[in-house]
């Protein structure tokens, strides 16, 4: 009777074991029902975008695979790659670029963008059939195979903002020009272009020359052609006092532009037989050869006012160092930060950044140049405030984890 008693016990016990250290069944995964393929829009082509909504067991756990096919033939499992494999928690569509009214599901689904690289090759026009898999330990579910083409688009749908933005700018243009012509507006007062009178009134006293710089790029950086517009204001007031005018040049073409701009000044001048074709010319492309024959010019003409605009590099201040030896009025204005403190230092005024391309509308007042700079400031001020707006807008979609404020923020987005 005992050995029967402690056989059932031991059997039990036994019985017991077996039953808490089995392992639970594993439910079977279900793969996402809504799973979609298409030509990414908004692009030039070579990629498809897939997308699929969250599932209940999205874990960093669990994986999805993308499975590509070339379309040849869909049906055999070993035409398929993997191209990429991520945890399911992860790729998300709230965590890419799309805005508001390009985003093709909602911001919970899962996004996937397959294109050309990192053993990947999609070719425009070709049809390929992709799938996804879920993989969860032992287990591995698929979906069916979707078909997809990519190909390129004519607009990139998503930039559609930018030109709203560069529509709405320019009509702050035309409406100050249109401002300008019908009234005076105020400009700020720039104390380097009110020394402009000064500066040629001192030359001509003294029988001395103007050396004028137009910096050290071609005509196709801004800073050269603002230098360029200031140089045919400078020679015209040059042109009115018959004080002779110095131009030394670094870049060819930049030399061939201001000669025409000087004649034309000394034309408005009233002053053509005045006009010498030698004013403006061309020295070396060399930054220090040509440093030291402008240095060279300063020390033997010892003109009386040295103009620097434009912009500039090593040389500036070995080039305002020889002219404030010579005692000359030194004006300069350039949009390059790292050599401001130079010509602060060693010039009477400097014009900072901006106020180079504000000197022409400052100078002549003309209405299209005086509207177009107050359309700019105007752009300036709103950029500011949607600066700051968007700043208050994204903190409080932070803190308070909302999604409106980004319709907001995505209005005034970049996207590629």
């Amino acid at each position: 009777m005992l050995k029967r008693i402690l056989f059932l016990s031991v059997s039990l016990l036994l019985a017991c074991c077996l039953f808490v250290a089995a392992p639970e069944a594993q439910e079977p995964l279900s793969p996402p029902q809504d799973f979609r393929v298409f030509d990414t829009p908004s692009d030039g082509g070579g990629s498809l975008t897939v997308i699929w909504p969250p599932a209940p067991y999205d874990s960093k756990e669990v994986r999805y695979q993308v499975l590509l096919s070339d379309g040849k033939n869909s049906l055999d499992p070993s035409s398929f790659k993997v191209v990429t494999e991520f945890a399911a928690n992860t790729r998300y569509l709230k965590e890419s670029k799309w805005p508001w009214w390009t985003r093709p599901a909602a911001r919970d689904q899962h996004q996937f963008t397959l294109k050309n690289g990192k053993g990947v090759e999609l070719k425009d026009g070709t049809t390929y059939h992709v799938a996804l898999a879920v993989v969860s330990g032992d287990q591995r579910a698929f979906t069916d195979a979707v078909q997809a083409t990519p190909e390129p688009n004519w607009i990139n749908w998503n930039q559609i903002n930018n030109l709203f933005l560069a529509l709405l700018f320019g009509g702050i243009v035309f409406y100050a020009i249109s401002i300008a012509k019908k009234r005076e507006i105020f400009l700020r007062r720039i104390p380097g272009l009110d020394a402009v009178d000064e500066a040629i009134g001192r030359s001509t006293e003294l029988g001395k020359p103007i050396l004028y710089l137009t910096g050290a790029h071609d005509m196709s950086d801004p800073s050269t052609i603002a230098a360029a517009v200031i140089l045919g204001r400078v020679a015209k007031r040059a042109a009115g006092y018959e004080t002779d005018l110095l131009v030394p040049h670094r870049d060819p073409i930049t030399m061939a532009v201001c000669q025409e701009i000087t004649k034309q000044a000394y034309l408005e001048a009233g002053k053509p037989d005045l006009f010498k074709e030698d004013a403006n010319f061309f020295i070396t492309t060399d930054q220090f050869s040509y440093t030291a024959a402008v240095d060279g010019i300063m020390l033997r003409k010892k003109p009386a006012a040295n103009f620097f605009m434009g912009a500039y590099f090593a040389e500036s201040l070995l080039l305002t160092e020889t002219g404030a030896s010579t005692g000359a009025i030194q004006i300069a204005g350039t949009d390059s930060d790292h050599q401001l403190p130079f010509f602060v230092t060693t010039c009477d005024y400097t014009l900072i950044g901006e106020e180079l391309y504000a000197a022409s509308a400052y100078l002549s007042r003309e209405p299209i140049q005086v509207g177009t700079l107050l359309g700019q400031d105007i752009g300036k001020a709103l950029i500011l405030g949607v600066l700051a707006v968007g700043t208050l807008l994204a903190t409080a979609g932070v803190v308070l984890d909302a999604e409106w404020p980004q319709l907001f923020l995505d209005v005034f987005k970049d996207v590629k």
